[in-house]
């Protein structure tokens, strides 16, 4: 990890409090700290000081705003992180957020997906991840130094700064979930447990140990406190083969050691302990917090993905999130198939539907009994699906969505914002189907655009767009591209009429012009199967976003 980077001043720093101000000194050391937003007045003296080449601003919007800004690094409190990295991804910028990514694993995924739509950078302040032990303790056990790992032991302790927002669990244990899934190989999660109490705060916990099984049948064990009258940074790695003890608090000679053969087999059926002489790691001596920027910088300059991606980011909320569970459950045993899929989400999910990880839900959505929404599915803010609605990985609902019963939505369909789906309606996705042929990844796209509706038991035959606001009647069967605003009927369908916004059929008046029986609205026929309305002004329905 070369400490050096393509350099530009576009680095606007949000927040440059306790940890925010070591993140100035590296991106101004790096020549790359064009911006910082400051909170308070008296962190603004203090930081004019210490960074005169860096503008101070009150205002995060005027940031975003400024062109010379590419690049944004988040170091607020982690109830802020989602609101913060989502402004400025939609702004067009790439994004550093410091642990944890933010407080809701659907959030996550949200900033992960929107960061890849956008070919932008999103990565994730995993400090030990860029510390050079432990890189070197990683490639130890991806080489097989210790065997067949048996337990990982973590201790992160402090007497620190009291958190009334996130708890030890979001603030301290980020770190350690990191490594210990870059450690875990290609064992998956099996079980989560997780106990801890609240003391200075009531509802935020204050200390709390997480037991974490893998398929494989290594047990890990994080134990994290601010409450704690030493500082401990300890990472134990138990193998077969043998043992590496990370300690972040001994000198750099010492920071990793090794122990071989601490075991010795008399026979088959015992064993005994083993005084092995600890093995010092020597690696590069350099700060990890300079590596970690200077990988950001580099993986924005070549658009690769940083080793802590918002993908890494989302993996560590959802142990977190399971801990959260078993946690407030105390101490209940969680596993990644019995979690509750409505925790922590701002979204209504009945116990009889199923929501598996990955699929990302917006706020205020509400689904129905028996729903079934697969890994990569994606609906938007205040959707609606009734009851035994099925939405395939490849999905894309857009806000604002009502889907009615009895609906499978399969991948290649899209449906835009506002549209409605009445009971029944069937989606293809293939066009010549053939049970003995497989035809998956080549399915094809159909997109219902904003604010269409389709009526009961209507087909819709893949490989179409359905117009923004057309109304498809019910049992209609769709073949072709439905025309804005069209009214469309029978087997096949056909254009029969016109309808406005308000889903009233539009008829002509003396102008020439169609106008809206219930809110005034005029349209008019520009050809044969086009119709445009008259009142731009009108593009959004009362009370919604245009």
């Amino acid at each position: 990890m070369a400490a050096s980077a393509p350099t530009a001043r576009d680095v606007a720093l949000i927040g440059a409090g306790d940890w925010g101000k070591h993140l100035a000194r590296c991106f101004e050391t790096l020549g790359s700290l064009r911006t910082i937003v400051v909170l308070s007045d008296g962190e603004a003296a203090a930081l004019g000081h210490a960074f005169p080449n860096a503008d101070l601003s009150a205002s995060f919007a005027q940031a975003l705003a400024d062109p010379g800004v590419r690049k944004v690094v988040i170091a607020t409190p982690s109830a802020t992180h989602f609101e913060l990295a989502r402004a400025a991804l939609r702004a067009g910028k790439d994004v550093f957020v410091e642990k944890p990514l933010c407080l809701r694993a659907a959030h996550g995924e949200v900033l992960t997906q929107l960061a890849q739509e956008s070919g932008l950078t999103l990565m994730v302040g995993h400090l030990l991840q860029y510390h050079p032990s432990v890189v070197r303790l990683q490639a130890l056990v991806a080489e097989g130094a210790l065997g067949r790992l048996l337990t990982i032991t973590s201790n992160r302790l402090n007497l620190g700064k009291f958190r009334t927002e996130e708890n030890a669990l979001y603030s301290f244990a980020p770190h350690d979930v990191s490594v210990v899934l870059s450690l875990r190989g290609e064992q998956s999660l099996a079980s989560v447990r997780c106990v801890g109490a609240s003391y200075v705060k009531p509802g935020v916990a204050d200390s709390t140990t997480t037991f974490l099984k893998f398929s494989g049948g290594t047990l890990a064990q994080l134990y994290v406190s601010w409450l704690n009258p030493f500082k401990e940074q300890k990472l134990t790695v138990v193998g077969t083969l043998a043992m590496a003890v990370f300690d972040d608090t001994k000198p750099w000679s010492e920071k990793l050691m090794l122990y071989r053969d601490y075991m010795s087999r008399a026979d088959a059926g015992s064993a005994s302990n083993s005084c092995a002489r600890g093995e010092a790691q020597l690696v590069a001596e350099e700060e990890p917090l300079m590596a970690e920027c200077v990988h950001f910088l580099r993986a924005c300059a070549d658009r690769s993905a940083p080793r802590t991606d918002g993908r890494e980011g989302v993996r560590v909320l959802r142990v977190l999130d399971l801990a959260q569970q078993s946690l407030e459950r105390d101490g209940a045993l969680v596993t990644p198939t019995n979690a509750d899929a409505t925790s922590h989400a701002d979204y209504f999910a009945h116990p009889s539907a199923i929501i598996e990880p990955g699929s990302m839900i917006g706020a205020g959505s509400k689904i129905w009994h028996f729903c079934h929404i697969m890994a990569g599915a994606r609906l938007g803010e205040r959707a609606s699906l009734g009851q035994n609605v099925f939405v395939a990985g490849g999905v894309v609902v857009g806000p604002d969505v009502k889907v009615q019963n009895n609906v499978s939505l399969y991948d290649g369909v899209e449906l835009e914002r506002d549209v409605f789906v009445g009971p029944s309606c069937v989606f293809t996705n293939v066009k010549h189907p053939r049970a003995e042929i497989s035809q998956r990844g080549s399915y094809v796209k159909t997109v219902v655009r904003r604010g269409a509706s389709l009526g009961a038991n209507a087909t819709v035959v893949c490989g179409v767009t359905l117009g923004s606001y057309c109304f498809v009647g019910a049992g209609a069967v769709v073949t072709r591209d439905v025309p804005d605003y069209a009214l469309v009927v029978g087997n096949p369908a056909r254009r029969v009429g016109w309808v406005g916004r308000h889903g009233q059929r539009l008829a002509p008046s003396a102008t020439g012009t169609l106008a809206c029986p219930q809110s005034g609205l005029r349209y008019r026929e520009i050809g044969p199967d086009q119709l445009v309305c008259l009142d731009p002004d009108q593009d959004a329905m009362p009370g919604q976003e245009p």
